[in-house]
């Protein structure tokens, strides 16, 4: 698969934490940078998401926000 955007992470499943909804996928990095992902519970299926399964985090986004008091 080909796609644009050019912040690609690869990495490795280590938790997936289903919800109502939305699955949180746990990944990481490597290096101890670890990556979660909130993404539909029918998109989490479907990807056949598990602890130990290889993916790529592919972060398209205009902007992050982090905030602290």
């Amino acid at each position: 698969m080909k796609i644009s955007a050019r912040n690609q992470l690869a990495g490795t499943v280590t938790a997936v934490t289903k919800g109502a909804t939305t699955a949180h996928v746990t990944i990481a990095l490597g290096g101890g940078a670890v990556v979660t992902a909130a993404i539909t519970n029918e998109a989490a299926d479907e990807l056949g998401l598990a602890a130990g399964k290889a993916v790529v985090a592919i972060v398209k986004a205009s902007d992050v926000m982090v905030g602290v008091a």
